[in-house]
């Protein structure tokens, strides 16, 4: 069921290091990217049906397409991976593990696009993957993949590891830029789109790390023999970390498409401790909760997870077993999103914050039915009305728990008191 494409280096030992890399197989698509036309490596990118793996989805050569023409401008790419979503932990695999599996794939998007500088924006809390990553980059500097001519052709690319401050808000792409621009990291109003007016108002092209650690494969084997895994509309393979309440947690790179239960079932080992599932929350905590009835037909794919009002995300499965206490796990949800705000809007800063107290009066026995229905319309009230999406990562899963977990948040209520299961454990990879 596993597939090894941007896993297949995971497992050798120090193939961070450029001297192993290359003997499996690194660097080996310059000659040919070389020899293409850039039109022609976009579209290849195009054909293969590669989407953005931060999370939207959004086509990785189409993006590439927005990029506006003869501007006199540079044009910029921007690595994403500050990878802040609670639960999703994949790209961090690929910056430890190979780190020249993302540089060759910068060099590739480079130049498909026109650019000749790039950022790599990072979490400074990730110490050790800004140190392999760092220690890669001097590699392919020392060995001619980076700087001035890029494997002797006459093609500058210059890689800046950019460390942000620890904020869930950066990886938006527009409070990126505004990061590593040296400002607060708060989110821009849309449009201008980056493609047009990005870092230091050029077009600038913003990807997540496991996209473009995607092209060595694509550009060594075709856009084909990536599209023939996944499904028609969401090719290719994803690597998904599997967290909660499973026998064998931890990270996994399956073709697109496969029932969310059979990988469940054959790749994690099932449910801990022979317990029922209660739910599933697909792909990071900012998309709506499954049930564990929605979980038997849902498929892992994008266009799946909208058929069953969720989100495919990015990636980071959490399975919840029949002893979750879905409130708990609320107020955790809550309290997460509260704390990252950056306060820029009101009804993100102001609203996030009565939804804590709301949750907090229930859990302490305080709370009412009325109280409930308030919090509930919160959610409704709040979503959209920012200039990012922060506050709909927390309200989207909120309501998904208040419409299909109600009666656990009546219990509450009704009971004035903690009578809903306790136990709340959903990391422990």
């Amino acid at each position: 069921m596993e597939v090894k494409i941007l896993s297949e280096k995971f497992e050798i030992e120090n193939a961070n290091l450029l001297k192993v890399a290359k003997e499996h197989g690194a660097y080996s698509t310059l000659d040919k990217l070389f020899s293409m036309e850039p039109v022609d490596v976009t579209e290849e990118v195009k054909k293969a049906g590669l989407r953005g793996r931060g999370g939207a989805g959004f086509p990785a050569g189409v993006k590439w397409g927005f990029l506006p023409k003869d501007t006199g401008k540079p044009t910029y790419l921007a690595v994403n991976s500050d990878e802040s979503e609670p639960a999703t932990f994949k790209d961090r695999y690929i910056l430890v593990r190979d780190p020249h599996m993302l540089i060759e794939g910068i060099i590739i998007c480079c130049w498909a696009i026109g650019c000749h500088d790039v950022y790599i924006y990072i979490r400074g809390e990730y110490t050790t993957q800004v140190k392999v990553l760092q220690a890669a980059i001097d590699e392919a500097y020392a060995a001619g993949y980076l700087g001035e001519k890029v494997a002797g052709q006459d093609f500058r690319i210059d890689v800046t590891v950019h460390r942000g401050a620890g904020a869930y808000v950066c990886g938006e792409e527009t409070a990126l830029l505004e990061s590593i621009e040296g400002k607060k990291g708060q989110p821009r109003s849309k449009p201008p789109f980056p493609a047009v007016e990005g870092l230091y108002g050029c077009p600038t092209i913003i990807n997540n790390v496991q996209t473009i650690a995607s092209l060595p494969f694509i550009m060594t084997n075709g856009a084909e023999a990536y599209s023939v895994y996944g499904t028609e509309k969401s090719a290719g393979t994803h690597l998904f970390g599997i967290s909660g309440h499973v026998e064998k947690p931890g990270m996994y790179e399956l073709p697109l498409g496969l029932p969310l239960l059979e990988v469940l079932e054959k790749v994690a080992g099932g449910v801990w401790k022979g317990r029922k599932l209660k739910g599933v929350i697909p792909g990071g905590s900012s998309t709506p909760v499954l049930t564990a009835e929605e979980a038997k037909t849902v498929t892992l794919d994008y266009e799946s997870m909208a058929e069953h009002g969720t989100m495919f995300g990015s990636g980071g499965i959490v399975v919840l077993d029949e002893t979750v206490d879905v409130v708990k796990l609320v107020q955790n949800l809550i309290h997460f999103y509260h704390h990252e705000s950056c306060g820029q809007c009101t009804p993100c800063r102001e609203g996030l914050g009565w939804m804590k107290k709301i949750i907090g009066k229930l859990l302490e026995g305080e709370g009412t039915m009325a109280d409930i229905e308030l919090l509930r319309e919160l959610c409704d009230n709040i979503e959209m009305k920012t200039v990012c999406v922060l506050s709909a990562a927390c309200t989207m899963p909120v309501r998904s728990y208040l419409d299909k977990f109600r009666h656990e948040f009546e219990a509450y209520a009704k009971d004035r008191v903690n009578s809903a299961p306790a136990n709340v454990e959903l990391q422990r990879n």
